[in-house]
């Protein structure tokens, strides 16, 4: 046994000196995660102390459990915690729902310049910033005469108020979202479907499978590992609603808080008011809780339903 170690100790040795390149080109990414990811796991403590800037974090007086009771016996605790997980949920099936499709449809574009342009176009939003999409939200929704509200006199319907209807805009923002983001997961699937061999698609077509029977036999299939592995990445965020999102399009906009209003809006106003550190890391720790515990029942579920598509 001792000896099996050795040699295995002896091979990564030998690998490393053979290949420093390679372990090289891996040491920006260690650092980008040591920097921002392992290292401010030390901040966790802010949470259960009255943070206090002179006093640093190790000076700060400990008050335990004192920092959540603010957010857990708020008025608004079930509400924005059910805002949070409605719109994520509703961003992550549409988006994946969404993705997968326009995947499916680059695939069968034969044309490659035609395909690079339709890639670029469909891409091009996910660089787009938040604050743009919301100035375009805003002209499109807001003021005095939304242009949403123009087009449908145009076609003979009534005008929307869309700022004083709050149970219309999860579908908006879920609109919003597929649009922003789904371009981006597409890439990521037509690459994985890319990797599927052609033999099999050529012995299907041998058999007579017409492209509806091979899209959904050996295409989707295939790639459902891979749709598995990113839904159970965002689902690992399903606590912790896009701020910039959220903010840019809907602001201080009270009107909509009942279906709109997130954990981490709520967060920020009340940073504004009461400048509590203390109580912005306690629900910051809350969520990074919850959707580790939500990524462990999903991954349960998918590991059950088949292993290959499970994280761990």
């Amino acid at each position: 046994m001792q000896m099996a170690k050795r040699n295995g100790r002896t091979y990564k040795l030998k690998h490393l000196v053979r290949n420093p390149f390679l372990y090289l080109m891996a040491v920006p990414g260690l650092l980008f995660f040591l920097l921002f990811s392992y290292l401010p796991i030390y901040g966790i403590i802010i949470a259960f102390k009255d943070y206090d800037f002179s006093k640093g974090i190790t000076g700060s007086k400990w008050v335990g459990f004192k920092n959540f009771n603010y957010f857990f016996t708020s008025d608004d605790f079930w509400t924005i915690t059910r805002n949070t997980l409605v719109l994520n949920i509703l961003f992550i099936l549409f988006t994946t729902i969404t993705a997968v499709l326009i995947a499916l449809m680059l695939n069968e574009i034969r044309n490659k310049y035609f395909k690079r342009i339709s890639q670029s176009l469909i891409f091009l939003p996910y660089f787009m910033s938040w604050i743009v999409i919301g100035m375009i939200v805003q002209s499109l929704f807001g003021g005095e005469e939304p242009l949403i509200n123009n087009w449908l006199m145009s076609l003979g319907l009534e005008q929307v108020n869309w700022m004083f209807e709050p149970k219309l805009w999860p579908g908006i923002l879920t609109i919003i979202k597929v649009w922003q983001g789904a371009g981006y997961l597409s890439i990521i699937y037509l690459a994985t479907i890319t990797g599927i061999s052609e033999e099999l698609y050529e012995a299907a077509r041998i058999d007579g499978a017409s492209k509806f029977e091979i899209m959904f036999k050996i295409t989707l299939p295939l790639l459902t590992p891979t749709i598995s592995i990113m839904t159970l990445l965002a689902v690992g965020k399903i606590f912790s609603g896009d701020f910039a999102m959220i903010y840019a399009i809907i602001g201080d906009n009270a009107m909509l808080y009942p279906t709109t209003d997130v954990i981490d809006t709520f967060v920020f106003r009340s940073m504004r008011q009461l400048h509590d550190f203390g109580m912005s890391s306690a629900v910051g720790l809350f969520q990074s809780v919850m959707g580790f515990m939500f990524v462990l029942v999903a991954n349960a579920i998918t590991r059950k339903a088949s292993k290959e598509s499970a994280l761990f």
